[in-house]
């Protein structure tokens, strides 16, 4: 009888950890979404690259862009050249490549 709680109980926490990794895809998504368009939106990103840790974006005109904002999504710095922003993301940037690319096609 034992076993079978041991069973029952690996069963919730498997079910919770898919509920939590569905989730996070979701928000993921959401962030995306905003980071775009606190870039100044599609039609202002000229291109983007990736660079480890860093995303490298292009820009027709860096002042529609919110700093602030990106920041706050979880951006660990932000350089400003030119017409250039650099985002520093940390591991995030591999998981982000995919999303913006998709994004970006649409």
């Amino acid at each position: 009888m034992e076993w079978l709680q041991y069973i029952l109980i690996i069963a919730v926490m498997l079910i919770i950890a898919f509920a939590i990794a569905k989730s996070k895809d979701k928000n993921f998504k959401i962030e995306v979404n905003r980071l775009v368009s606190y870039l100044g939106g599609r039609e202002n990103i000229i291109d983007y690259e990736f660079n480890k840790s860093r995303f490298v974006v292009n820009l027709k005109d860096v002042t529609k862009v919110n700093k602030d904002a990106i920041q706050k999504l979880g951006a660990q710095g932000i350089v400003e050249i030119e017409d250039q922003i650099k985002i520093i993301l940390g591991e995030g940037a591999k998981q982000l490549k995919k999303q913006i690319d998709d994004l970006m096609k649409k």
